[in-house]
């Protein structure tokens, strides 16, 4: 007996008949079968009904659906006969039994069977990828004997594996080599915070989980391949036939694991649209495994896009549009290959297709063992290493060790010549937390050919001419609770960027950014220095902005893209500028004069007239007699902790974020060292640390209750506000000349992300014809995020400040907003300067007036002070409309702004159009935010743990 449905001839209404009793022949003369035979979850699906019923409107096709019964209990002779056979694999599903089927019938095949057999097995899968010159991720495979787990050419460290003889530094992902195996592992560097995301077939809301476990497994085959980041986003590209490709974007389950629904419980995925060369993989994909309906996974990374898995036949879910074009393109194929045998008249329609970490130890060393690390690893290559991995801290540490036993046992002919107490303190920077990671700490050696120079003209001179190795250990980095907490909350803030997410930004989350987000007309990127503490930073900052859930080591190797490229967001502090050196040594003259400062001295010390530098000469009066007072203040600090370490009930005292009473007596004693030197001047390069110690111990440690600390921190802060904005030049010559060795990298690149255009295809566009629930599929903006130090940031507002945009004498507005960039003493961690680029798609699109720029700035989080002693700007935004093309999509429209962004303080708002400023009172601004930039300062120290140690 056959069960199927069918429906009746011409072209008229369609009948749906779930349940029809046939006699096991041929339909009647001049009907074509198509027999459908899989397993009953697949055959009776929604997506599989749906195409059926419209495959049924064919006038001379009959569709037959192969019981599961039959198909699993009958020999294939007894099969329901058919024309052309729909079958593929899936769990449980006779392979074998369907190929027998086809050598006996020979019925024209929609899918190849013999290949489902390649499908299966991802090596194979891989195999044919590379054939066909197809582009996937760069792999290797390790075949495993299930009899001898232990044999087999793996090797693993702590940063990488090493599979057949080719190296794979993590991120690397492992995947099983049956493709039936879902539980795909992704390993994260230490650099990253190491572990894993543990990928899995989808059960109720979670995709993947996060584990701490950072070793591969070791039982098993595996396809070991380069992680492809894809900005948390995956392409799934869905053929029917070599010339039509459906493709989805969805969120990757390896970002957070999380699996976004529908009400319906539906997973959201939203139709984008491919490019050229897109679709020319979908058709080589398609007739490489010779599956006309097939689904396979596309990765767009690095500007290229790559195949990574090859599913077989699969189907779009919620699509009316994919169902109606799935129908029509396999009825034609089936007319056009089998009308001719029926003496059917067909011809196909002709249709239109659619388709800072601080430096913390260093010293000069002679031993060999020192000189023989910087060999191995390098480094008389360019004369500097710096060693981050845990191997290589390691070996420092071993070193270290090995030298303090040599000094223990009173050897003379120890080669170092530093104290026993500096290798004391490197090896217990070292030996902190048991375990290394590239984010807290590093090693940095530097060759001297000709011995270690002086650091000032106090020091005396006994410089040896013999070659020396400059080893400094930098330790902390690390983000801490409260700037991971402020990091992820301004985030959230910024979801407020876009028009139409204003008022509570954590609240709906259907409503501007994410909405836009989620539905893929979002272009987001994200920019970090290679500092541990700013990539961290980036990632909180991502997970607040996007919503997302779980550990920040998935989402800081998904989203964030290290930026260590041309100096684009770091910069080599030991290479400072001729400029800079003079500044420098300028600073540093003007600040050693034991009297009061004379008008004369305002004139050389702020001859731009900026108020914060103005209040700080102010508070300061005498610069040697206030270095005094901060250099007392420190001996009383130290004082007073090391009463603390003797009071046996402080003994295992833990301050903030685990340091010790020890570590802290260590960096305050070390600022005391060095803050005065052997001839009782004052070195005031250390204020700036002096400054970002003692706000870090207010802010964190103030329940130890040290005395003095309030006092200390107002009179370095008032130090470090004319000396730390100073150093980047003191008039505007010098701040330009200086913000050009900084930041031009980041200025052009800036200026190209405001340079876009819609005919851009290496971005994900939604498909506007298969889109459901969005009124404005045409609607696409651009996100560009920076996070990087305070250098970056004093350089990008110099430039904005002294290069010349706009006249002040002219434009009161940006006057203003210039007086109140001046009143700013201090770029606090999350600093940020956005730049928000507006279209009005009315005007001309070579009109000057199509575009128009603003700009907002915000100092950062609040420091130690009462609020109300921060500067005020007035703020000003114009109201703001969409144009009527795009006002339907509700959630999406603009929303007149009555506040300037910027979640801390108010900030000016700097609003600029090449046809000059509009000053506040003329008229509303028609138009759509297109795109914004954000330059964000993530590496100060005083968000950071500080350790001093040499």
């Amino acid at each position: 007996m056959l069960w199927g449905c069918f429906a009746a001839g011409g072209t008229g209404a369609l009948h749906k008949i779930d349940c029809i009793m046939r006699k096991g022949n041929y339909p009647p003369e001049r009907q074509i079968v198509v027999g459908i035979c899989s397993m009953m979850k697949k055959s009776k699906s929604k997506p599989m009904t749906q195409i059926l019923e419209r495959l049924c409107r064919f006038e001379y096709i009959t569709v037959v659906i192969f019981p599961e019964d039959v198909i699993l209990n009958e020999p294939v002779d007894k099969w329901p006969l058919c024309d052309c056979l729909v079958s593929f694999h899936s769990k449980g599903f006779p392979l074998d039994k369907a190929v027998s089927y086809a050598n006996l019938r020979n019925p024209l095949l929609i899918n190849d069977l013999n290949t489902q057999y390649h499908i299966q097995d991802r090596r194979e899968v891989y195999r044919i990828l590379q054939q066909e010159g197809i582009d996937l991720p760069r792999y290797a495979v390790l075949n495993r004997d299930p009899d001898k787990p232990d044999e087999c050419n793996l090797v693993e460290g702590e940063d990488h594996v090493e599979v057949n003889g080719e190296v794979f530094p993590k991120p690397f992902v492992e995947k099983p080599v049956c493709a039936e195996d879902h539980n795909v592992y992704i390993y994260y560097p230490t650099s990253a915070g190491g572990g894993s995301q543990r990928l899995f077939r989808k059960i109720g809301s979670r995709s993947s989980v996060y584990s701490p476990e950072s070793n591969v497994r070791k039982t098993g085959s595996y396809i070991y391949e380069e992680f492809m980041p894809t900005d948390g986003t995956d392409v799934k590209v869905y053929t029917v036939g070599p010339d039509y490709a459906h493709a989805e974007a969805r969120k990757s389950p390896a970002l957070d694991g999380k699996v976004e629904r529908d009400s319906e419980g539906k997973e959201i995925r939203y139709p984008v649209m491919l490019t050229a060369m897109e679709k020319l993989v979908a058709r080589k994909v398609c007739l490489a495994f010779k599956q006309t309906v097939c689904g396979f996974d596309l990765l767009r990374a690095n500007g290229h896009s790559y195949v990574c898995d090859v599913n077989g036949f699969s189907f779009v879910k919620n699509s009316m549009k994919y169902y109606d074009d799935c129908a029509k393109i396999l009825g034609n194929i089936v007319m056009r290959e089998l009308a001719p045998q029926f003496h059917i008249p067909w011809s196909i329609p002709t249709e239109a297709e659619d388709i800072p970490i601080v430096p913390t130890t260093s010293g000069t060393i002679q031993t060999c063992r020192f000189f023989e690390l910087f060999d191995k690893y390098g480094g008389y290559k360019t004369g500097k290493l710096k060693l981050k991995k845990p191997k290589q801290l390691q070996e420092v540490l071993d070193i270290a060790r090995q030298l303090l036993l040599e000094l223990g046992d009173g050897r003379e002919d120890c080669e170092i010549e530093e104290k026993k107490s500096k290798l004391e303190q490197l090896k217990t920077v070292l030996e902190m937390y048991g375990h290394f990671s590239g984010i807290n700490r590093k090693v940095q050696i530097t060759y001297l050919p000709h011995g270690q120079p002086k650091t000032s003209s106090e020091e005396e001179d006994t410089r040896k001419e013999c070659p020396s190795l400059l080893l400094v250990l930098k330790w902390g980095g690390e983000l801490t609770p409260a700037g991971r907490v402020q990091a992820e909350e301004l985030g959230r803030a910024f979801r407020c960027m876009y028009p139409g997410g204003q008022g509570d930004y954590a609240g709906f989350p259907g409503c501007g950014l994410l909405r836009l987000h989620s539905t893929y007309r979002h272009d987001l990127k994200i920019y970090a220095s290679d500092e541990g503490r700013v990539q961290m930073t980036a990632a909180a900052f991502a997970k607040g902005l996007l919503a997302l859930e779980g550990e920040l080591t998935p989402i800081l190797v998904q989203m964030v893209k290290s930026a260590n490229m041309n100096g684009l967001l770091d910069n080599d502090s030991d290479s400072l500028s001729g400029c800079q050196h003079r500044v420098k040594a300028r600073l540093h003259e003007i600040m050693q004069k034991d009297q009061e400062f004379t008008e004369e001295d305002y004139d050389r010390l702020a001859p731009t007239g900026a108020s914060s530098v103005v209040n700080s000469m102010r508070i300061v009066e005498n610069p040697v007699m206030t270095c005094d007072q901060v250099y007392t203040l420190i001996q009383s600090l130290t004082s007073q902790i090391r009463k603390r370490l003797e009071d046996p009930k402080s003994a295992d005292l833990q301050l903030y974020h685990s340091e010790t009473l020890e570590l802290m007596l260590q960096r305050w004693s070390k600022l005391e060292r060095d803050f005065r030197m052997k001839s009782g001047r004052y070195d005031i390069s250390k204020i700036p640390d002096i400054y970002d110690c003692v706000k870090y111990d207010v802010q964190h440690n103030a329940t130890l209750g040290l005395e003095d600390t309030l006092e200390l921190f107002r009179l370095s802060r008032a130090l470090a506000d004319i000396i730390i904005p100073q150093e980047y030049g003191i008039n505007k010559v010098e701040k330009l000349d200086i913000a050009y060795a900084y930041c031009l990298p980041l200025v052009k690149k800036i200026q190209l992300d405001l340079q876009r255009t819609h005919e851009d295809e290496s971005v994900n566009k939604l498909h506007p014809l298969y889109s459901r629930g969005v009124m404005s599929p045409g609607r696409h903006v651009r996100t560009r995020l920076y996070f990087t130090s305070e250098s970056h940031v004093h350089s990008l507002l110099s430039t904005f400040r002294y290069g010349g945009l706009l006249d002040e004498e002219k434009d009161q507005q940006w006057k203003r907003a210039m007086d109140y960039l001046g009143a700013v003493s201090e770029l606090n961690y999350m600093t940020q300067i956005v730049i928000m680029l507006y279209e009005d798609n009315n005007k001309d699109p070579s009109s000057e007036e199509r575009f128009h720029v603003e700009l907002h700035f915000s100092p950062g989080v609040k420091g130690c002070e009462e609020e109300e002693k921060a500067p005020m700007g007035f703020g000003f935004r114009p109201a703001s409309a969409e144009v009527s093309d795009l006002s339907r999509d509700e959630p999406d429209r603009a929303l007149p702004l009555s506040e300037p962004m910027g979640i801390h303080r108010r900030s000016p708002l700097i609003r600029n159009r090449k046809t000059g400023s509009m000053e506040p009172e003329v008229g509303v601004v028609v138009g759509v935010v297109v795109g914004v930039v954000v330059v964000v300062v993530a590496a100060v120290k005083d968000e950071t743990r500080i350790a001093s140690i040499f």
